[in-house]
């Protein structure tokens, strides 16, 4: 079932049920009822949206507040403190720091001190929970005022609408209202466009404003709470969600349909990344960098094996809402309101990749996953059915390296070798040899250009004077030993052949890539 059809069959039997229980108004499509159950005491402020709407002429207005209400559950505004492993709080702001490398000095004490810390979830402040009628209702109005004035906006249907205009919040971020401060911000706009029905060149225009006033920082990956636009505006900097989230502010505020497509993990490098994607008249999605980079201009850094699209409405296909043995869920592939968009992107794409178990799969486990290696360990970026013996996965990028695996305990559990399909679908599977073994040179920990030299001598990008220590792939990362670099390349002996390696500095982050060894040199995954 594609998103748009699982919209209008909510709408369909939305409507159907009101027009035959209109004389009572007492009806509730399921979804919504169920959420105002789940409100607890703030179900009365949801009751006064619908009783707002219900007593107006509009319809419409009634439908969007169902689309709302009825696919608000999961949404909502976290927020997360910094932990040790006992769970003592740590305090920390990043806006005290003047820039990121002092940030990242400060850190590694606090470190030094307190042993490894991670950001953990403190708080969810549900929306069905705390959300107002009144917020609400200017949301709603406010989003339908843009859609009706705006002449770029005349092409877009209710779905569109629902899905990428009327949505009140970004992610995670605090509420705040946003949608007549860029209404009125942007009432010119249509005056100064060659187009006045380009929804491409409106978006273009709010996006080159943007820029003007905020930026990436990257500071706040170590702000791990989204910001809301109060914070945003105060401080012109944050991380790419930041990013995301006060471009569709701007745009959504004046009837422009878009919203966030990210990858959950790079697949060759480390991290994750979230940008804008804006619905153009002819109904396609064009990516974007709010704040960066506009439409048709902007390209990925790196290479995702999958993108996924934030939307507002549950996706019933997606894994939460499927039979499943496991209870806990990997975090990204958890959620209930994405929609999987990865064959608009990829070159390379590959429709399926059959992956064998070469373990059993365990009672308790149905479900098998697609891991990338992304800052040190392997991530879950896919998933796919256990059946007879193997888990099939669709539209996957080619060329990259994946791990297949179950998820048993919150914990990666690979049930194959490390492979990469190529573009024809050939597999290549990386497997140790226990009684073949090389002599490998090493010069770097990624990928580089290696630039010959005069002399002839092959130069080293590694740090001199820094420990590293070379791993090899069996089943898990083994360690084959450390040594110590200098200018020259790092030789390590007696390295089983066929299989990954991965070459990492004392202290690092851990963001050195994996490779194999091919023609007496590393090939980079």
């Amino acid at each position: 079932m594609t998103l748009t059809t699982s919209i209008r069959l909510f709408f369909m039997a939305s409507i159907g049920l009101i027009l035959t229980n209109c004389s009572t108004r007492s009806y509730l499509p399921d979804e919504v009822a169920l959420a105002i159950d789940a409100a607890g005491d703030n179900g009365s402020e949801l009751k006064s949206v619908i009783a707002h709407y219900q007593a107006s002429d509009d319809s419409l207005k009634l439908r969007a507040a169902f689309f709302l209400i009825g696919n608000m559950e999961g949404h909502g505004w976290a927020t997360y403190d910094l932990v040790d492993t006992v769970g003592n709080e740590i305090a920390f702001d990043v806006s005290l720091f003047p820039n990121y490398d002092s940030l990242t000095s400060a850190f590694a004490t606090l470190e030094a001190e307190y042993g490894v810390l991670d950001f953990e979830k403190n708080d969810l402040q549900p929306d069905l929970e705390t959300v107002s009628a009144d917020h609400l209702i200017s949301q709603i109005d406010l989003a339908f005022r843009a859609w009706r004035e705006r002449p770029w906006a005349e092409h877009l249907s209710f779905d569109d609408f629902c899905q990428y205009v009327l949505p009140y919040r970004g992610s995670n971020e605090p509420l705040e209202p946003w949608r007549a401060m860029f209404f009125d911000k942007y009432s010119d706009l249509a005056d100064r466009m060659i187009d006045s029905t380009d929804p491409v060149e409106a978006a273009c225009l709010i996006n080159d404003d943007v820029m003007t006033f905020f930026t990436f920082d990257p500071r706040y990956y170590y702000h791990p709470t989204d910001l809301g636009l109060t914070e945003m505006l105060q401080t012109g900097v944050g991380r790419c969600e930041d990013m995301t989230n006060i471009t569709i502010y701007a745009m959504r505020a004046n009837g422009l349909a878009v919203t966030s497509d990210y990858t959950p993990a790079w697949a060759d490098a480390g991290n994750n990344h979230a940008w804008n994607a804006i619905i153009a008249a002819d109904g396609s999605a064009i990516p974007f960098m709010g704040a960066e980079k506009n439409p048709r201009k902007y390209e990925l850094g790196h290479r995702p094996a999958k993108v996924y699209r934030k939307t507002f409405s549950h996706q019933r296909e997606n894994l939460v809402f499927q039979e499943h043995k496991q209870e806990k869920l990997p975090a990204w592939l958890g959620g209930k309101s994405y929609v999987d968009v990865t064959a608009s992107y990829q070159t390379d794409l590959l429709d399926r990749i059959e992956t064998q178990l070469e373990i059993p799969a365990p009672d308790s486990v149905d479900i098998a996953y697609l891991c990338v290696f992304n800052s040190g360990e392997w991530k879950p970026i896919d998933w796919a059915r256990v059946m007879s013996h193997q888990a099939v996965f669709s539209n996957v990028r080619g060329n990259l390296l994946y791990l297949p695996a179950f998820y048993i305990n919150e914990e990666v559990v690979p049930y194959g070798p490390p492979f990469v399909n190529d573009s024809e679908n050939k597999s290549r599977q990386f497997r140790s040899v226990s009684d073949a073994t090389i002599t490998l040179s090493l010069t770097s920990t990624t990928r580089r250009k290696q630039v010959a030299s005069t002399d002839g001598i092959e130069r080293s990008y590694l740090t001199a004077g820094v420990e590293y220590e070379l791993f090899y792939w069996d089943d898990e990362w083994e360690s084959l030993g450390k040594a110590v670099s200098s200018e020259k390349p790092l030789l390590f002996d007696n390295v089983p052949v066929g299989t990954l390696y991965w070459l990492v500095a004392e202290g690092s982050d851990r963001d050195e890539r994996p490779f194999s060894w091919e023609d007496g040199a590393q090939r980079w995954w």
